[in-house]
């Protein structure tokens, strides 16, 4: 589905990426993992256009996204969930969820898309007339993700999702994926939750400094001797 070719990338003349290579197959959950800093976000912004490649292609089912501009790429079928949420904070979780519908053949699926995010995520049912701006961390993260699903995509870009949550809550987002991933959704997910971003992926990549390091089965990152030692305390 997602192609990347020899990726360079970076941002006020400092370069995040290095020849990075991968792909993502359509139903599977693919895993990116790494320390602070090894350019697992500034690969999500790539992707989604928010930062312009020097080098390299991209390729999203068949087409080159490369010259796609930022605000089409939903369009394309790829759906964002950016880090630290970026609700609008005083608008209401259903007027989010709207926003997520924007485009028109997402409009013309509003209700069966919002009552597919309310089941699964029923907490959002019940905060439905809340401020998005007034819900825990955990809540705003089902908003955000229930935002991107209501564009229906064809690939979801996680970034983050555990970030600051409390154990259960993260338990509970993890758990949202794994359902997503078993109902045939495609998602890429950045994650240093290793341990239990690996239990949801099928396949996966290491990350550090910007250049792949390592990539594999979920099995084979969990038992490969550099994995363990820097990122399992093993």
């Amino acid at each position: 589905m997602l192609s990347l070719r020899n990726i360079c990338a970076g941002y006020a003349g400092f370069q995040a990426l290095f020849d990075l290579s991968l792909e993502v197959n359509a139903g599977e959950t693919v895993a990116v993992i790494g320390p602070n800093g090894a350019g697992k976000t500034t690969l999500l912004r790539v992707i989604s256009r928010l930062i312009e490649p020097s080098a390299g292609d991209m390729i999203m089912q068949g087409k080159a996204l490369n010259q796609v501009p930022a605000h089409e790429v939903i369009g394309t079928g790829i759906a964002h969930v950016p880090e630290n949420r970026r609700l609008f904070p005083r608008l209401t979780v259903e007027e989010n969820l709207r926003m997520g519908a924007f485009t028109p053949s997402a409009r013309a699926k509003f209700a069966d898309r919002l009552e597919f995010v309310f089941r699964l995520f029923p907490r959002m049912r019940e905060r439905r007339k809340q401020l998005a701006g007034t819900l825990s961390g955990g809540e705003q993260q089902m908003c955000a993700i229930g935002r991107a699903l209501m564009s229906d995509p064809k690939l979801l870009l996680l970034d983050e999702p555990s970030a600051g949550l409390a154990p259960v809550m993260t338990q509970s987002i993890f758990e949202v994926v794994r359902k997503m991933s078993a109902e045939g959704y495609t998602v890429l997910i950045v994650e240093q939750n290793i341990r239990q971003v690996l239990r949801i992926a099928q396949r996966g990549y290491l990350l550090e400094t910007g250049r792949i390091k390592a990539s594999g089965t979920s099995a084979q990152l969990l038992e490969n001797e550099e994995v363990k030692k820097a990122y399992l305390g093993i």
